[in-house]
């Protein structure tokens, strides 16, 4: 049974399930470190765990809105636990003190990443000449998407060394109820409320949208953020056009209803390796309009099946929008595909990626043994 050592940066709501899933399997001996409970601009719950798991000394610096994780009491707390194999989604100090460790103590390193070929484009020569640095002397490797696989290929990686754990929900508690809900408001943003994300071009959607169909929107933002107080200044000014709600941060429990209350979902971020928020939405049977700037486009949202993947044109998304407004069957197509994509999407399928990285590592450790003793 190998003993996995998982080195999380923080908790949060997509990968805890995973990891009590993993725990769960028969042939899994797991531990999970993690470098703090949660970063300041993170204010989701803290579930109870149902795994094995260790908090570290928190120790972080904040470099333009991120969170640089540096916690040397990594060395004795994986010294104790003693694993098979080392995982490390992500390049912080504290994910590179625990390869550096697993290296020396000759332990297997299997690298995670949610980011994919487009999100690293960007990245520095220093940056990316670690990844070379600990990628080749990894064996297996796991990307949150086919986005992530062709940023391993990049760098040389074989594809079957390549596995996959996508980023996930609890799809069933999205699912629409079986009486139909009233579609109260024509979109819903969902996320921080940052210049990254994008609010103030949602809003101008939903202006644009306004003056096409000769009536008046509405919107609702979920979520908090620096730019909250600029975009309810400027919804303010658009209140001929659009009917604005803010509802601040909710709960989990509280977001599937707050989907379900809306008819269209715009995710027109300028970055983001993935976007979970772009998976509630499509389990909660909503078309999605989503920038090519997120890792679910053409993943998850495929273009013309269960939304629309644009350029950041607000002419053309508020085109997309009024068709999916104004055709009645075209809405109904969308969201029956977004339902049928996002179930492959699941914490079990995510687990099972993470084991086969594992055992494909093993397996590969075995092989070179084999072959220097012949």
């Amino acid at each position: 049974m190998p003993r996995l050592a998982i080195i999380a940066s923080k908790i949060t709501p997509y990968r805890t399930p995973v990891f009590e899933r993993l725990s769960r399997m028969k042939d899994v001996d797991l531990q999970v470190i993690f470098c703090c409970e949660r970063e300041p601009n993170r204010l989701w719950d803290i579930p109870s765990f149902e795994f094995d798991h260790t908090f570290l000394r928190e120790n972080y610096i904040s470099v333009r809105g991120r969170y640089i994780h540096h916690n040397p009491d990594i060395v004795p707390c994986l010294k104790k636990i003693a694993p098979d194999i080392v995982i490390t989604p992500g390049f912080n100090p504290t994910h590179l003190y625990a390869f550096g460790y697993a290296k020396a103590k000759r332990w297997l390193h299997v690298p995670m990443t949610d980011g994919t070929d487009i999100s690293e484009q960007a990245l520095s020569a220093v940056h990316k000449t670690v990844r070379r640095m600990v990628y080749a002397r990894s064996h297996a490797f796991v990307s949150a998407s086919r986005g992530g696989q062709r940023l391993y290929e990049s760098y040389g990686i074989p594809r079957d060394q390549c596995f996959q754990s996508c980023l996930s929900i609890d799809n069933d508690a999205f699912l629409p109820t079986e009486k139909p809900e009233e579609k109260y408001f024509d979109f819903i943003f969902s996320g921080r409320i940052e210049g990254v994300k994008n609010p103030f071009f949602a809003l101008q959607v939903a202006v644009e949208t306004s003056k096409r169909l000769g009536r008046k929107t509405r919107i609702l933002f979920i979520g908090s953020g620096s730019e909250e107080d600029n975009v309810k200044a400027m919804a303010e000014t658009q209140s001929v056009h659009v009917e604005t709600h803010f509802c601040g941060f909710a709960r989990q429990e509280e977001l599937p209803s707050l989907y379900r209350s809306a008819k269209i979902f715009l995710f027109p971020t300028l970055w983001d390796p993935w976007g979970v928020v772009v998976n509630e939405a499509c389990a909660s049977g909503l078309p999605a309009i989503v920038s090519p700037y997120t890792g679910a486009a053409d993943e998850l949202v495929m273009d013309c099946e269960n939304g629309f993947v644009c350029e950041l044109d607000v002419n053309i998304w508020a085109d997309r929008a009024c068709l999916l407004l104004t055709q009645q069957q075209a809405w109904n197509s969308f969201s029956g595909r977004s339902l049928s994509q996002v179930k492959e999407y699941t914490y079990e399928k995510a687990a099972n990626g993470i084991l086969k990285a594992s055992h494909f590592s093993l397996a590969a450790r075995d092989t070179e043994k084999r072959r220097k003793a012949s």
